[in-house]
């Protein structure tokens, strides 16, 4: 269940106009919850507006039992409801714990904590931040689902949860209505995917100018890279990297990429590597596909000249990265969710 809901207005005046209701989102903080995770969802969905400028998410912190937990930080949080907005909301946000040991053992989740997620309606979605995953395992919400934790995690979350199809390698996954995070900033990458899966690009990319942050890293994105950071006396691929995205529809092979970054063929794929985590083809038909996604959302063009402004040469070759990467065609995505009724797009 996402995006925004359509209610009828009961106010005193018996209006019967329809008027756009926020999708609620409930974050459920444990004790030991760290900060930075726990305010991700506040954060993020709280900069998502429409065009009238009423806010499209409307976020509440609760507990388990609706009273105050101490924090990783040695402060306490202060939840603005109990276990009572779980049964509200439209989407259940479950940020990491860091005080339930007994969940890396697989053991049972508290009793009031239990109590709590029994009160989620069925058909909410569900989303872990990090070790928010154990608490999804343990209620055996991720039984024989694709999920991810942090990467450090990995070994004694399979030990723990081995019924979860766990992928440590990725940032985020996305099951359809269970959503589950990497740690920390990729905690930040899973909302706004879910703002652009509920909304488009265009609110996804708004939400992330709001927070200055990125505005789309792949899930499939590795978690954990040897060396990001470059030692100050090696060449970086940084800038290539960034001229080729002011670049994307024009054709960059391996020898002008490398070429530009004043490298040699080998030098460059193991620098890009290194830094980035995948090679420069996989990285540029990544790019390159998202640049297709947010033209088809955004834009009425032809699919054939999306396919190359993206850098993808015929429209043959764009249904065929989407239909592998996505397993749907340009004109189905288009339909799916582009916010306007375009017509005259081929298929």
């Amino acid at each position: 269940m996402s995006g925004t809901r359509w209610e009828t207005d009961d106010d005193a005046r018996g209006q019967a106009d329809a008027v756009p209701r926020p999708h609620r989102i409930a974050v459920l903080a444990l004790p030991g919850v760290p900060p930075f995770e726990l305010g991700i969802p506040s954060r993020v969905f709280g900069s998502v507006q429409d065009a009238e400028g009423r806010p499209l998410y409307e976020v509440t912190v609760c507990t388990a039992d609706g009273a105050p937990v101490l924090s990783d930080a040695g402060f306490t949080v202060q939840p603005a409801a109990g276990p009572e907005a779980l049964a509200a909301a439209d989407t259940v946000i479950v940020p990491p714990t860091h005080a339930m040991p007994e969940l890396g053992l697989g053991g049972p989740l508290p009793a009031d904590v239990t109590a709590a997620i029994a009160r989620i309606r069925p058909g909410t979605r569900l989303v872990s931040i990090c070790t928010g995953s154990y608490v999804l395992a343990a209620a055996g919400l991720l039984d024989g689902r694709p999920a991810t934790t942090h990467w450090n995690l990995a070994p004694e979350f399979r030990r723990a949860y081995p019924r979860v199809k766990l992928d440590e390698e990725v940032l985020f996954v996305d099951d359809g209505d269970v959503l589950t995070s990497a740690g920390v900033a990729a905690g930040v990458d899973l909302c706004l995917h879910m703002i652009r899966r509920d909304h488009g690009a265009a609110a996804a990319n708004r939400a992330a100018r709001m927070c200055v942050v990125p505005p789309w890293r792949d899930g499939g994105q590795a978690q954990y890279i040897d060396r990001p950071v470059p030692e100050p006396t090696v060449a970086s691929t940084t800038d290539t990297r960034a001229w080729a995205l002011e670049h994307l529809g024009e054709p960059l092979s391996l020898a002008r990429l490398a070429e530009h970054a004043r490298m040699s063929l080998r030098s460059f794929t193991r620098r890009f590597r290194d830094e980035v985590g995948m090679t420069p083809v996989q990285w540029l038909t990544a790019q390159r596909l998202e640049l297709a996604k947010q033209l088809l959302e955004t834009t009425d063009l032809p699919i054939d000249l999306v396919a190359h402004r993206a850098g993808f040469g015929s429209a043959n070759s764009l249904r065929a990265h989407m239909r592998t990467a996505f397993g749907v065609s340009p004109a189905a995505y288009r339909r799916t969710f582009s916010p306007h009724d375009l017509v005259g797009t081929g298929s």
